[in-house]
């Protein structure tokens, strides 16, 4: 078992995670943070969500920050504000027990723009960012990269899915220079293998994390067969039967999340929906009700539950399977996260069985039939 000390965390960081409960380093943690602190290198590590990746990343970026210099010296992209915040609250933590203060400003959209070109003219160190807003602030020309040193892409494959790519493109053309890049991702797809090609040095360090369980080992996929007529019913009989139990149901569009948060409020459910079409201030509010489990359930797109880290989470239910294999991976890694177990649950149509074969063959994985 190593230590974050054996690792070469300085011991005022090691004070502030040990604080936060952070004692053992993750395999991401263990075999990240050595290359990371020590060499000026180009750097893609393959892992989920869930698997310490912040540490993994931050704690090297706040150890090289030099305090003294008022600059922005790193740079983390990140593809949803809820993601944005979760890192820059982290980062905030690690930094607790330091002589110097390290200043962390988050940027994205939602929230009103000059608010935060007012806040980038105080000191700031780390830049912590949603690609979109990004952009807003180099093209009114409020925010200076000129001298970072680091540009973490935190969730690449994310971004890209979620539309991000030309934005990503830009940020990596402006901000070319004498900084390394650290590129995230849980999928490999030829996109990121571009940007890798294109921005990054062929000779960058890898780490993947077990490449063949692409999702996360403690999770028991299943499915049931169904009709469109009784889907609704079988899913909240297994609603009824967990009584105890929280979650998320996934849906393909805006209408059926609609329409099941609907129902589901109608049967008396404690019940909240995450869509595209949602204010960002409903959005929020659904979120922290969820978070702070005022909300038992979610029902949300796949769009919409980008970045949610929310722990204690039992299963994912798919109320139809979805359209890309990378969405079953980021579906069912909302649950069993942190060492826990969890479910992740199909309700498929007889037409749907195919689809069960391609993801087992693609994703290395098994489903059990069950009946509910």
């Amino acid at each position: 078992m190593s230590t974050f000390a054996a690792l070469g965390i300085k011991k005022e960081f090691v004070k502030s995670i040990k604080e936060l409960g952070i004692s053992t380093p993750t395999e991401i943690q263990e075999k990240t943070i050595p290359i990371l602190i020590d060499k000026k290198t180009d750097f893609v590590g393959l892992a989920q969500t869930g698997t310490g990746k912040t540490a993994a990343f931050g704690l090297p970026i706040v150890q090289q920050i030099d305090p003294n210099n008022a600059t922005i010296q790193a740079l983390i992209l990140s593809p949803t504000r809820e993601l944005v915040q979760q890192i820059k609250k982290q980062l905030f933590k690690f930094t607790k027990y330091n002589n110097h203060k390290i200043f962390v400003e988050g940027v994205y959209g939602g929230e009103k723009i000059d608010r935060q070109i007012h806040n980038l003219k105080r000191t700031t160190h780390v830049v912590v960012a949603t690609p979109g807003r990004l952009i807003d602030l180099i093209e009114r020309g409020s925010i200076d990269l000129k001298e970072i040193k680091t540009l973490v892409l935190d969730e690449a494959d994310e971004m890209l899915s979620m539309g991000f790519k030309q934005d990503l493109n830009r940020i990596l053309k402006y901000t070319s220079g004498e900084r390394n890049t650290w590129l995230f991702s849980a999928t490999m797809p030829e996109e990121i293998q571009r940007i890798i090609k294109t921005y990054m040095d062929p000779n960058s360090s890898r780490v993947e994390i077990n490449r063949n369980a692409l999702v996360n080992a403690n999770i028991s996929h299943r499915f049931v067969r169904t009709s469109i007529k009784e889907k609704t019913e079988a899913i909240i009989t297994f609603l009824e039967r967990r009584p105890e139990e929280r979650g998320i149901i996934f849906c393909r569009t805006k209408a059926g999340t609609q329409n099941l948060t609907k129902q589901l409020i109608d049967e008396g459910f404690s019940v909240g929906a995450l869509e595209g079409d949602m204010q960002q201030r409903e959005r929020d509010k659904a979120m922290r009700a969820f978070k702070n489990e005022s909300l038992q359930y979610l029902v949300s797109t796949d769009v919409s539950a980008r970045g949610i880290d929310v722990s204690g989470l039992s299963f994912v239910i798919h109320h139809q399977l979805p359209e890309k294999l990378e969405y079953y991976t980021h579906r069912s890694g909302r649950t069993a996260r942190a060492g826990k177990t969890g479910i992740s649950m199909a309700f498929v149509l007889p037409n749907e069985i195919q689809r069960i074969h391609e993801i087992q063959k693609e994703l290395n994985i098994s489903f059990t039939e069950t009946s509910i």
